[in-house]
C-alpha cells in the first residue's frame, strides 16, 4: 500500500490517482469503478441535465462506499440546480472548472464539501488558493478537451505551480501510465488526474466508436484548435478537416461559431458519429492501445508506478 500523502488524506482514498470528470464519458459507472479500485472517481456533470446528475449520484452512492466526486464546469447553464443536487446528496468532493473559484467555493465548503479547482496557469492557481479551495488540478496543454490558451506543458506547469502554492497540487495532461504518474510526482505533484486512459475503459459512457477511435489514434493524431473560441484538443477527424478548411478561407470568429454549432461533442463522443462529431482526447491517446476495465487500468498504473519507483531507488538512473 502506498504511504499516505496530502491528497490521499484529503480525499480519504488509497491511491493519489484521480479519474477526470469528462463530459459524455464519465458517468456513475466509471466513477464507482475507479473509487472501488482505490482511486477517486469523478462524475462529469457538464453534459448532464439536473435530473440526470441526480440519478448518477444516487447510482454511484449505491455502487461504492468509497469517496467520489463531481466535476462542475462553471459555464453550465443550470449550475444552481447542480449545486443544490450536490449539497442534497452530500457529495464529499467537488472539482470546479472553467470559471472563477470564488463563486461557489465558500458555499460548498460551508456544506462540508472538499473543493478542488482546475487551472492551466500559475496565475489562476494562486487565485484559486486565495479563494479557499483545498487543492488545485494543474492541467498542461497535452490534455484533451478544453484547454489553456497559453499552451503550457504539464512538465513545465507542475514545478512552476508547486514551488508557489501551499495547498496540494494534482497534475493532469499527458499522464496515462505509472511512469507518467511517477514523473509528475517527482516534479512536485501530490497526485495525478487521468482522463484519456479512462475514456478507453469498459465502464466509460463514451460510445464504442469513440473508444475504438481513441485506441486507433497515433502520434500526432490530435491538435489544439479553435483558440478564437475556447482552445480544444481534438482527434484529427473529418470534422477537424472542416475546421482547417475554415481557417484556410480566413473564417471569422462568428463563422467558426456557426461551424461548431451545438451538440458536436455529444454527437461524436456519446452518439458515435466519427464524421461530424467533435472528438476530444489528449495527446497521450497515442500510447493507449486497448480498452480495459477501469479496475485493471488502476491496478496497472499503480503496479507500474511502484516498479518505476523501485528502479530509481535501486540507483538505476544515478550517474
Amino acid at each position: 500500500m502506498m504511504s499516505k500523502n496530502r491528497i490521499t488524506e484529503l480525499f480519504g482514498v488509497k491511491y493519489p490517482l484521480i479519474q477526470a470528470g469528462m463530459i459524455w464519458c464519465s458517468g456513475w459507472e466509471l466513477a464507482a469503478a475507479v473509487s472501488n479500485s482505490g482511486g477517486l472517481g469523478i462524475i462529469g456533470s457538464g453534459s448532464m441535465y439536473p435530473e440526470v446528475l441526480d440519478e448518477h449520484i444516487q447510482k454511484c452512492k449505491a455502487t461504492t462506499d468509497q469517496p467520489f466526486a463531481v466535476n462542475l464546469p462553471m459555464l453550465y447553464p443550470a449550475i444552481d440546480e447542480h449545486i443544490q443536487t450536490i449539497i442534497k446528496h452530500k457529495v464529499p468532493i467537488v472539482f470546479t472548472s472553467a470559471g472563477n473559484p470564488k463563486t461557489w467555493t465558500a458555499l460548498l465548503k460551508e456544506n462540508g464539501i472538499t473543493v478542488v479547482h482546475v487551472v492551466s496557469s500559475l496565475k489562476f492557481a494562486l487565485k484559486s488558493q486565495s479563494a479557499g479551495v483545498d487543492a488545485v488540478v494543474v492541467e498542461g496543454f497535452e490534455a484533451g478537451g478544453h484547454n489553456g490558451a497559453d499552451e503550457t506543458t504539464t512538465f513545465t506547469l507542475v514545478p512552476t505551480v508547486t514551488q508557489e502554492l501551499d495547498i496540494p497540487v494534482i497534475a493532469a495532461g499527458g499522464i496515462a501510465t505509472g511512469r507518467g504518474m511517477l514523473a509528475a510526482m517527482v516534479l512536485g505533484a501530490d497526485a495525478v488526474q487521468i482522463g484519456s486512459r479512462f475514456v478507453a475503459s469498459n465502464e466509460s459512457s463514451a460510445h464504442q466508436n469513440f473508444k475504438d477511435k481513441v485506441v486507433e489514434t497515433k502520434d500526432g493524431g490530435t491538435q489544439l484548435t479553435l483558440k478564437e473560441l475556447t482552445p480544444v484538443r481534438l482527434i484529427k477527424s473529418p470534422f477537424y478537416e472542416k475546421i482547417l478548411e475554415a481557417y484556410a478561407t480566413d473564417a471569422s470568429q462568428e463563422d467558426l461559431k456557426t461551424l461548431l454549432g451545438l451538440g458536436r461533442a455529444k454527437k461524436g463522443m456519446f452518439e458515435g458519429d466519427m464524421e461530424e462529431g467533435e472528438l476530444e482526447i489528449g495527446q497521450v491517446a497515442s500510447i493507449i492501445n486497448e480498452i480495459k476495465p477501469a479496475a485493471l487500468i488502476v491496478d496497472e498504473i499503480i503496479k507500474e508506478y511502484r516498479e518505476a519507483l523501485s528502479e530509481f531507488n535501486a540507483n538505476k538512473h544515478q550517474f
